[in-house]
């Protein structure tokens, strides 16, 4: 029996998705069921970037058939594919639609996997710019990186982006960018409720100049000041500013939700740390 010609097939399955004068409806089963027997002739012919194209509409298919773990199976494989062909921003974005799929259909584990699997290529591509000087080009790849590692709740990981991420805008010149990155990093630290990091993290950004002197700086200090009197109120009155409200959705989320601990321990840490009254001391 001949194996059928996948580009009929692909054709086939395009004509089924169109409506016409004689389709009212697409047929989305039949479509799909097409898009993964070419997805699969494909590969086996070793044709990679049309096999990539099929699973890609195949995942799309299995979406419109209610089915998420299909499609994400899909879309893991179109991620496969797009690595053979040194793809790399199509293999984390690919990735990370698969992980959206999975966490749509329950199946928390194989979520994190293929999000994991899409930071350790969206952090190859970056580390690839920065090779050629291109970190410009990098800062969607940060962004990107960020959403992934706070999804994953490594916010270290992520905090560590939105620093390289600063690095990168200074040494583009894009200042309001950096001092964008660091605000978001401090926020992350708080979010982590690790506030020892985020106060030495503020300190370090402090001895940049254009940080010191921008808006992000000001929102900062407010931020860990009403965090240094345990003023919770206070804590989601500055989480509201204009200024964090401008950052990234996935950042502003975060800020939203500050505090996320006990802040009353940091008052009492802070009182502590104080040296004793010597009354015979009179210096």
């Amino acid at each position: 029996m001949a194996t059928p010609d996948p580009d009929k097939l692909i054709a086939k399955a395009d004509k089924l998705t169109k409506l016409s004068l004689t389709r009212w409806s697409a047929d989305w089963k039949n479509a799909t069921a097409l898009y993964e027997q070419a997805a699969i002739a494909y590969r086996l012919a070793k044709n990679y970037e049309k096999a990539k194209d099929g699973f890609e509409k195949a995942s799309k298919g299995q979406e419109m058939l209610s089915s998420p773990w299909d499609a994400a199976k899909h879309m893991e494989s179109a991620a496969a594919l797009a690595k053979e062909l040194g793809k790399w921003t199509e293999v984390a974005d690919f990735y990370r639609r698969a992980s959206e799929l999975y966490t749509e259909c329950g199946r928390l584990q194989p979520a994190s996997d293929a999000l994991a699997k899409g930071a350790r290529f969206t952090l190859m591509l970056v580390l690839l710019l920065r090779m050629t000087e291109k970190e410009q080009m990098a800062f969607d790849l940060y962004r990107a990186a960020t959403s992934v590692y706070i999804k994953l709740e490594k916010y270290a990981d992520a905090a560590t982006f939105l620093l390289r991420w600063a690095l990168a805008a200074d040494k583009c010149n894009a200042t309001h960018s950096q001092c964008k990155a660091y605000l978001s990093a401090i926020i992350v630290y708080l979010y982590a409720h690790d506030f020892q990091q985020a106060e030495k993290c503020h300190n370090d950004c402090c001895q940049v100049e254009a940080f010191l002197q921008s808006d992000q700086n000001r929102a900062a200090t407010r931020l860990l000041a009403a965090y240094t009197d345990a003023d919770v109120e206070e804590i989601k009155r500055a989480a509201q500013s204009s200024i964090i409200s401008n950052l990234d959705h996935v950042i502003v989320k975060l800020a939203r939700k500050l505090p996320t601990g006990d802040v009353s321990a940091l008052k009492s840490g802070a009182t502590g740390q104080e040296d004793p009254l010597d009354e015979d001391d009179l210096t």
